[in-house]
């Protein structure tokens, strides 16, 4: 057999994406980091591109822990001890003393009895949600989460599921009594910090109206929040969403592969939840590890993140924050108002967007554009990601470059302004 007789539908998809201007095209290659120096942050250096170098600000990096000497003296470190790669699944003869260790520093920050690491958040999301669905359960769910949690819901197959307004409290808890007395459990899910816009779920609130539906259910309202742009960047010392808004859910997701500055998943709950996942999500059972170097890159970034140093880092991000979105409104450009270094200009037309894009490039800023399907339509936008590697200079400089694309795009061509 081949592919010959579906080549054109292929080709169809993709002139489709072309059409409505949504197609991802080539990855632009990372070739090497060049050092802070004069001021100014790390600049990266592409493939086809010689030596110009370009300011990042669409990096999930957010404490430049990546880049840190301990880090990466910490994932050398461990690679020699354990070698290039885990060698085979946990269950097997995968599991180093690093996995370990650091799920059990996981556990601790977040105040939990338990971790459990898999290959990535988006895995550990499809790999945990469907264990706590069964044929009787409702699933609810943010109308902006991540895919990952649409794509869990979809392998969990509860017996139903439903869709509340964006951060709206009142329509979630008309959907918890529309379903009560027809479902035994219910799943209440949702991002910590939405990745498309910065803003945050307010999980203490959240939390408290479920706890008020707990009866009405034999099997009670669990709360899930995936964190992965919270943890190691948000809140006071890093410990994402739930210690910005003072609030506390069931079961708790993240990623180290965003502030932590490496890569993989985790979870963090119930002692005896995390024992039933170990035993029961094909995610974690037939899949191989994070490296043991990985592992000890993150439990190191873990130690940095709960420290003075990680907390100076914090301050700082926090203040760039604010200077940032402070310019952004001095141009005229609309943006989300929030607390998190993902800092949105909403466009809200997927051609300018594209030429916004662009005109970043061509002055040596990358930058990501978001059109719909991966954003709705009508939040078209440019999505800024703040790191703790950047300077005052990197962002004025990127201020100017925005400047001079309001001064040379026609009245009608102009991003809207903020209301």
């Amino acid at each position: 057999m081949s592919l010959d007789k579906i080549r054109p539908l292929f080709t169809a998809t993709l002139a489709t994406l072309d059409k409505q201007a949504t197609r991802k095209g080539s990855e632009r290659v990372l070739v090497a980091i060049i050092p802070a120096q004069s001021g100014l942050g790390p600049r990266c250096l592409l493939a086809g591109y010689g030596e110009r170098a370009f300011l990042r600000m669409n990096s999930n990096s957010y404490l430049g822990l990546s880049q840190h000497p301990a880090v990466l003296w910490a994932a050398e470190e461990a690679a020699r001890r354990f070698g290039a790669g885990p060698g085979a699944v946990r269950f097997i003869s995968g599991t180093c003393l690093a996995h370990t260790e650091l799920e059990e520093k996981l556990a601790r920050f977040h105040g939990r009895g338990a971790g459990m690491l898999m290959s990535s958040a988006y895995a550990t999301v499809m790999g945990a949600l469907p264990r706590l669905v069964t044929e009787e359960t409702v699933v609810i769910s943010d109308a902006l989460n991540h895919n990952c949690i649409i794509n869990g819901i979809r392998l969990a197959q509860p017996a139903a599921k439903a869709i509340y307004r964006h951060l709206d409290l009142e329509d979630l808890a008309a959907r918890l009594e529309e379903f009560r007395g027809k479902a035994r459990r219910a799943v209440v899910v949702t991002d910590g910090v939405f990745s498309m816009r910065g803003d945050h779920a307010p999980l203490a609130d959240l939390s408290a109206l479920c706890s008020r539906f707990e009866n009405d259910f034999p099997e009670g309202v669990i709360t899930m929040a995936d964190d992965s742009h919270g943890v190691g960047a948000f809140g006071q010392s890093g410990r994402g969403t739930e210690e910005h808004t003072h609030g506390r859910v069931d079961v708790l997701i993240g990623t180290l592969g965003k502030g932590f500055g490496v890569n993989g998943g985790y979870v963090v709950g119930d002692a005896l939840f995390i024992d039933y996942l170990r035993e029961t999500t094909p995610f974690y059972i037939y899949s191989n590890p994070i490296t043991p170097a990985e592992a000890a890159a993150a439990g190191k970034a873990l130690d940095i993140v709960d420290s003075g140093e990680g907390s100076l880092l914090l301050k700082k991000l926090r203040t760039l924050r604010t200077f940032l979105a402070d310019g952004l409104h001095a141009l005229g450009y609309e943006s989300i108002a929030g607390a998190h270094p993902i800092v949105p200009l909403l466009v809200r037309d997927t051609a300018k967007t594209a030429s916004l894009a662009a005109h970043l490039f061509n002055h040596g800023i990358l930058a990501t554009g978001l059109n719909y399907p991966v954003v709705p339509k009508g939040d078209e936008e440019i999505r800024f990601q703040l790191n703790a590697g950047h300077t005052q200079q990197d962002i004025e400089f990127l201020l100017k470059a925005l400047q001079s694309f309001r001064e040379h795009t026609e009245p009608k061509d102009k991003i809207p302004l903020t209301p």
